[in-house]
């Protein structure tokens, strides 16, 4: 099932100049080599012009260009052929058809990368990070995907495992070599590595709010009054008109998300009924949605017209924000007022786009405070996979420094420390079950 020679094309169907077929497995030259005339395996990694016919009929189905490569010095690690054909509908699957008749079969979502993984290629990490480079929509996401596609992370997550097998290896000496006190190792040189390893665990999963914002899009919620700009600062931010505006207040009766990028980082903006008090059924019942999502809000963005005092009953809602909250002053291009006191105000004028700018850098920096200041992503958690198994680490490093008070023996607490292991190990993929991997790669496109 692991060697078999599997194919599938790499490039989206439909009109284009090229497109790319892959084929990989044992056997995968021989595959090739009865579509492909003439076909040569060397030298490998040289790109070759030939024919693609097909194996039953002899028809000729293209003129194609093909690249060989050898095991183990492909992408998955085995045999490898690279098929560059012309776009468009008929000439990728006539060839793709061919290739299935010589002995092919429909590769499965992501089985390349996953036999890469498995052939040592790349780890778990790695493998996840080349489906979010495929999905990035933002400029920080790219960057995140990159550095963790480089190893960042897995570098991180080995420097953790590797503090936690020098742990082990000192409460192993001590249990090998016991004297009547408290061994050859200080108990306070034990106490430093784990207190240590526990700071560097916590930082880590600090960044696992920002990174899972980074991955999926960090929810922004534009709330306020009825018409207080809230649909056209929506429009505005997207570019696009995907709320109806009008002069008339409540014309937004339900919500409505659209992704966007401001500052280089991925938001889902959420245009929101107006918050008021309404006999309207309707109404009512989009203000109660606007009010969840709310709850579940990253950061808000709350619409107040210029030169319009807020009313108590906004100020009593604004102090109920749990998240971090940008006060907007919108439609200043009838005011002509342009500063506020009060922090985190910003005035825009969604007509004019005045304002605009600075209002991205402001959500920019209030979503992902600690990446916006980076000059570059920084290695950070950005699956829940991640921050599980790393939040079992830092439970099983704990667990271990509680033993050690209770004072339990030695070869009882250091099994904390196994599991810390295997916790980090699972991160990687080191040791990862066939659930885990169906669940990762399931997401992948066919030809990756």
């Amino acid at each position: 099932m692991l060697s078999d020679v599997i194919a599938a094309l790499a490039t989206p169907a439909g009109r284009s100049a090229l497109a790319l077929i892959r084929v990989s497995g044992e056997g995968a030259h021989t595959v090739a080599g009865t579509v492909l005339s003439p076909f040569q395996r060397e030298p490998p990694r040289m790109a070759r012009r030939t024919r693609a016919i097909n194996p039953q009929t002899k028809e000729l189905l293209d003129e194609v260009l093909y690249t060989v490569f050898a095991a183990p010095a492909s992408y998955t690690g085995q045999d490898l052929v690279e098929i560059g054909v012309h776009g468009g509908l008929l000439a990728p699957a006539e060839v793709l058809g061919a290739l299935f008749a010589a002995g092919a079969r429909q590769a499965l979502p992501g089985e390349f990368t996953r036999r890469a993984l498995l052939n040592g290629k790349v780890d778990l990490l790695q493998a996840e990070a080349t489906a979010d480079l495929i999905d990035a929509s933002a400029p920080a996401q790219r960057r995140a995907a990159i550095n963790q596609l480089d190893r960042g992370l897995s570098q991180r997550i080995d420097a953790l495992r590797d503090r936690v097998l020098a742990l082990e290896a000192l409460v192993s000496y001590e249990i090998d070599f016991p004297e009547e006190d408290s061994g050859p190792v200080p108990p306070e040189r034990i106490g430093a590595a784990l207190d240590e390893l526990r700071a560097a665990l916590e930082l880590i999963l600090r960044t696992a709010g920002e990174g899972e914002r980074l991955r999926d899009g960090a929810l922004c919620v534009i709330a306020g009054i009825p018409n207080a700009g809230k649909s056209s600062l929506f429009n505005a931010l997207l570019g696009v008109d995907r709320a109806i505006v009008t002069e008339i207040a409540g014309t937004t009766r339900d919500a409505i998300e659209a992704p966007a990028t401001c500052g280089g980082f991925p938001f889902r903006l959420i245009d929101t009924a107006g918050l008021t008090q309404s006999g309207d059924q309707v109404e009512r019942l989009g203000v109660e949605v606007s009010r969840r999502y709310l709850a579940a809000a990253d950061v808000v963005l709350y619409c107040a017209e210029a030169g319009r005092e807020m009313d108590d009953e906004e100020r009593r809602f604004l102090e109920t924000v749990a998240a971090p909250l940008v006060i907007v002053r919108t439609k200043i291009d009838r005011t002509g007022e342009r500063r506020w006191d009060r922090q985190r105000e910003v005035g825009v004028s969604a007509l004019t786009g005045e304002g605009l700018a600075e209002l991205r850098e402001e959500l920019a920096r209030v979503a992902f405070t600690r990446l916006s200041c980076s000059a570059d992503v920084e290695p950070v958690v950005t699956r829940e996979r991640h921050r599980v198994a790393l939040s079992r680490a830092l439970e099983e490093v704990n667990a271990f420094g509680v033993a050690r008070e209770r004072g339990l023996e030695g070869a009882v607490a250091a099994t904390h420390l196994r599991a810390a292991v295997t916790a980090l190990e699972d991160v990687i993929g080191l040791v990862t079950t066939d659930d885990v991997l169906d669940s990762v790669f399931s997401t992948f496109c066919i030809g990756k």
